[in-house]
């Protein structure tokens, strides 16, 4: 048996490696010559198989709820994926991260969670963000043509996304027999299932590409998801919030990096805030609450 520091060490590794695989996503997915239906489609479909494969408490627990909190999901894998090929990495990753936003507006509604003053704090800082971000500067890249259109549908993620959230906080305080691993699954299998009509036929793939949809689906979904499961439940809430940034954080870095994508002031500088404000709303919940406010990043 590994002795406790090295216990602790190995599940910050675990979530460190998850948050990195997470934020290759932007740079990977601009990196593929195939349509954008395709690479969400079998990004997803591969991602399914590994997660099935690996993962026991995946195969199990399907219900109603499962399949419920399944097509929020499936639908935030497939409008993150159209976005990012359509605006910058910087914008798709930091707008998909306004979910906090809309889960402290759905709490009160669908869990009967009252908000505190700090929520509010937390709701206006996001917003502030969200308005410097679609009210910069957008410049056009061949990996981003399309800038405004690709922001509306990263908005769109972060609404599925906290409705993911919140499903998924549904099924904790409900004690079922389902798991966040099934819904995984289950939505990962759903976003195959809905882009496979626009996906094919598939006229040519090279080498290349093949490459890049086995890494997403393997790696960056699939082995991501895994680790950051493994790693998650021994880790307290602050520190693996922290250790969570650095998928936002690096996912423009890498679009820089391999692409050329330089966002604007403006945009990094929203980003900052929306960023800002969610891990301030998790140090302050975990400082103060029994239980943390779920952070943004982690199955995307």
């Amino acid at each position: 048996m590994l002795p406790d520091n090295s216990t602790k060490a190995l599940n910050r590794f675990l979530l460190f490696t998850a948050a990195f695989l997470f934020s290759t996503g932007g740079a990977a997915i601009k990196g593929c010559t195939l349509s954008s239906w395709q690479v969400a489609g079998f990004r997803s479909g591969i991602a399914a198989i590994t997660i099935w494969l690996l993962l026991p408490e995946a195969r199990r627990g399907w219900t109603l709820r499962t399949f419920l909190i399944s097509v929020a999901y499936a639908a935030t894998l497939v409008l993150f994926v159209l976005a990012t090929r359509l605006t910058t990495s910087a914008n798709a990753v930091f707008l998909q991260a306004t979910a906090p936003l809309y889960v402290l507006l759905l709490g009160p509604l669908l869990l009967h969670e009252p908000n505190r003053r700090a929520d509010i704090v937390v709701m206006s800082a996001v917003a502030a963000g969200v308005v410097l971000l679609l009210t910069g500067y957008q410049q056009s890249f061949v990996t981003a043509p399309h800038p405004s259109r690709g922001n509306l549908l990263a908005l769109a993620t972060g609404f599925t996304w906290a409705l993911t959230l919140t499903g998924l906080r549904w099924l904790g305080k409900t004690g079922g027999v389902e798991s966040a691993g099934s819904v995984v699954v289950l939505g990962n299998a759903m976003a195959f299932a809905i882009c496979l009509p626009m996906a094919v036929p598939v006229r040519h793939i090279d080498a290349r590409d093949a490459g890049i949809l086995l890494y997403l689906g393997i790696f960056q979904v699939g082995v991501a998801y895994i680790a950051l499961t493994r790693g998650i439940r021994h880790v307290p809430a602050l520190e693996a919030a922290t250790l969570l940034l650095v998928e936002p954080v690096f996912n423009p870095i890498w679009a820089w990096l391999v692409h050329g994508e330089r966002p604007g002031y403006l945009a990094l500088f929203g980003g900052a805030c929306i960023l800002a404000a969610t891990f301030g709303g998790t140090w302050w919940h975990a400082r103060h609450a029994p239980a943390p406010m779920a952070d943004s990043r982690s199955i995307e």
